[in-house]
């Protein structure tokens, strides 16, 4: 009988064939308290085949290939639909692992069962964290944020409040959305979602904010979970984004917010310099 698998782990190859091999590797040198499978989505890029990754099939690995770009989104979905676990993390290949953080992401899943996406601390090579833990945009954040208003409460509060950039990520926190980098999720909420998947709308960027929103309409929540922690180079990709980046945040904004209040936000955030 074969072993239950409790977390797939689904890693995107689009031309970071270094990166993707170190973070393989160090998935399985640290992943030690969960058994897992490792869900390799070669994606139109032609780096990897079955010759080359047969050194980890010993490591319940799988290599899915597809002869063209799926996306961020697309990809991860076809990774999906060979995933046995009862935990899909979602891992960017330019991450990798110096703890055991896939086992202890799990089991704090495992003991808050109103969870529906949690993310782990994510920091540099150097050490300094990144903003992993988000609010959806909003005009109440933009305009405390414009006056300055959280410079007239407690900054651990303020914080909480605003997080993102304001946020030391150095506590497990509630937030509105988290990065994809590090993304887990009970795989029983993809029959939950719109279409009984991962929204393809975006190609890539503000796909995460869209499924974070998705599954927060389902009535669970999203957590930063700080005793977890990954290392993630970012930007090892290096795809030109910035207008892909400004197309999506405004097909976001369409999809979920009014005209009116898209403009309100973009209006005061002009005035923030964003």
């Amino acid at each position: 009988m074969k072993e239950r698998v409790d977390v797939s782990i689904i890693i995107i190859n689009y031309n970071t064939i270094r990166l993707t091999t170190d973070c393989i590797n160090s998935v399985i040198a640290h992943t030690k308290g969960v058994n897992y499978e490792i869900i390799l989505i070669e994606n139109g890029t032609h780096q990897f085949n079955e010759e080359n990754t047969q050194v980890w099939k010993n490591n319940n690995f799988k290599l899915i290939i597809s002869d063209s770009n799926l996306g961020f989104s697309g990809a991860n979905n076809l990774g999906i639909e060979y995933a046995k676990g009862d935990y899909i993390l979602l891992l960017n290949s330019d991450t990798y692992l110096e703890e055991d953080a896939i086992s202890k992401t799990a089991k704090f899943i495992d003991e808050n069962s109103d969870v529906g996406v949690v993310s782990a601390r994510l920091v540099y090579p150097d050490g300094r964290h990144q903003s992993v833990a988000q609010r959806f945009p909003s005009i109440k954040y933009s305009l405390i944020e414009l006056f300055r208003l959280q410079k007239l409460i407690p900054r651990k509060l303020a914080a909480h409040i605003l997080l993102g950039s304001f946020f030391r990520h150095d506590e497990t926190v509630e937030a509105d959305w988290v990065w994809g980098a590090f993304f887990m999720f009970p795989k029983k909420l993809i029959a939950q979602l719109p279409e009984k998947k991962l929204d393809e709308t975006y190609f890539m960027y503000w796909e995460d904010v869209q499924w974070c929103w998705d599954v927060k309409k389902l009535g669970y929540k999203i957590y930063f979970f700080a005793d977890a922690q990954v290392i993630h180079i970012h930007e090892g990709s290096k795809a030109n984004k910035m207008e892909m980046i400004e197309k999506n945040e405004a097909l976001f904004f369409s999809r979920n917010y009014s005209r009116l209040h898209y403009k309100a936000i973009k209006l005061v955030n002009k005035c923030l310099g964003i």
